[in-house]
């Protein structure tokens, strides 16, 4: 049984080096990790609206299908599990991820996005926004100071494209 476990683990060293060896010798030589410029599905071709518009846009009903480009404001500090989209000068919209599927990079604030997926009208509880100031990295009397749900725009990503 000894002999059967040093074998086994002879094997598999002798196999991981010749592996290791292999990729070495396979990878570029000067490659450089290009930054993504995608997250999740890929976004459609053509033209998308502009964040300005989706207010009205969305006027009236629950939610729509949309493609539509924005700046990104904020980004969760914790895991880049949602950004928030400048809709006007006063508002952004918070935009999650379909299925917590992928994240985004912590430092994409000021950057242009295109989202595809689904913008939802939606009251947000108070323990909600809490919950987003905190992963903002925001004061504990920030936090302590949200006392009303409110009504905003949300918008659930299948893919968002860097520009």
């Amino acid at each position: 049984m000894k002999l059967l476990f040093i074998l086994l683990m002879t094997s598999f060293c002798i196999w991981q080096s010749h592996s290791n060896a292999y990729a070495q010798t396979t990878a570029p030589a000067h490659s450089k990790k290009q930054p993504a410029t995608h997250f999740g599905r890929a976004v459609s071709a053509g033209k998308s609206m502009a964040a300005s518009e989706l207010p009205q846009f969305i006027a009236g009903k629950d939610s729509v299908q949309v493609k539509v480009s924005g700046v990104v404001q904020q980004v969760c500090q914790v895991k880049g599990c949602w950004m928030d989209v400048k809709l006007t000068d006063n508002t952004r919209m918070k935009v999650r991820f379909r299925n917590y599927g992928f994240f985004v990079p912590k430092n994409l604030n000021g950057k242009k996005v295109v989202l595809e997926g689904t913008a939802h009208q939606e009251v947000i509880s108070v323990a909600d926004q809490q919950h987003y100031l905190k992963d903002a990295g925001k004061s504990a009397a920030e936090i302590q100071a949200i006392g009303q749900p409110k009504k905003e725009i949300t918008f659930v990503a299948d893919g968002v494209q860097l520009l």
